[in-house]
């Protein structure tokens, strides 16, 4: 094979392989940044992704309708969260320990109801061809877009304007910059703190439902490999900011797409090491942010992290 041909393979397997594997990490992460932007954390929500991508497929295979096990998940993900809020809200409670308590009380409860499942076949949800214009079967491929895929990135965009723009994105920032100030200002903090835990296992209950119902696209006990955690360093790395969410589930999407690439062109050695990019990925960044004042001052004033 010619190197510019080995090059464009590699180059259109790693942007569907982004497109793919970017988006339950958009979900997630998008899901995170709104619950800290509110002063607290959810290291639930990998419990939370596994619990969304059980329910998704179970409603799918009993249904028939995808997109109904698409909106169960989401409020499977929505009572997960919510429930982290209210345990968090008893005193000398520590939301850490408690999102670790969930993730695996989470993971334990889809493994148990989730068994009937791991066999059967589900429908799956469909994709957008937007490659059709060309005749190149890789970039057919790579442009097969899930809708979901560009419902996270619509939201990204809406959420970086409403903290901005919003009387609800106001009050979100408030609450987590300074309980005393939002309490000043008359608002319920434990209100809008479950509000927006509840918002954030939502939206990772969507990108559990994304990976069992499109990518890779079954159920099984291993299927989340640990996306739900990395989500947190990406939040983390992305400084509480959606676009740059959005960019970091794209680079973690890509960095997740690197091994599959590589093979598609028959270089098979390493293969496992370049599947380990994203916690290599994962690895490095929470290096760096530990060490970063800007990522610091970025954070909410009320997290745990910035005391």
């Amino acid at each position: 094979m010619e190197p510019g041909s080995a090059f464009f393979m590699v180059m259109m397997a790693m942007i569907g392989g982004a497109i793919r594997v970017s988006t339950p990490f958009l979900f997630v992460a998008l899901g995170e940044m709104i619950t800290e932007r509110a002063g607290r954390i959810n290291l639930g929500l990998e419990g939370t992704l596994v619990l969304g991508a059980m329910s998704a497929y179970a409603t799918s295979y009993q249904t028939g309708s995808p997109w109904l096990g698409v909106l169960v998940a989401g409020l499977a993900g929505m009572t997960m969260g919510m429930l982290h809020a209210a345990i968090c809200r008893l005193p000398k409670v520590n939301d850490i320990a408690v999102g670790i308590a969930l993730m695996l009380f989470g993971t334990g409860i889809a493994f148990f109801f989730g068994k009937p499942y791991i066999q059967p076949s589900a429908p799956r949800l469909p994709s957008i061809p937007l490659g059709g214009w060309s005749d190149n079967p890789q970039v057919a491929e790579a442009l097969k877009i899930n809708p979901l895929f560009l419902i996270g990135i619509a939201l990204a965009f809406f959420l970086a304007w409403a903290l901005k723009n919003t009387r609800a994105g106001l009050i979100l920032r408030v609450t987590g910059d300074s309980e005393v100030a939002a309490r000043a200002l008359g608002h319920s903090v434990a209100l809008v703190r479950l509000a927006a835990t509840g918002f954030g296992g939502f939206l990772a209950g969507i990108g559990g439902a994304f990976l069992s119902l499109y990518y890779p696209g079954s159920w099984n006990e291993g299927l989340s490999s640990g996306q739900g955690l990395m989500a947190v360093a990406l939040v983390i790395f992305a400084r509480w900011h959606p676009i740059r969410c959005m960019l970091a589930a794209l680079l973690f999407g890509a960095a997740g797409a690197l091994g599959p690439a590589l093979q598609s062109i028959g270089i098979t050695q390493g293969y496992y090491f370049f599947n380990a990019a994203p916690y290599i990925l994962t690895l490095f960044l929470m290096i760096g942010s530990a060490g970063s004042k800007k990522a610091l001052r970025d954070a909410p004033g009320e997290l745990s992290l910035t005391r």
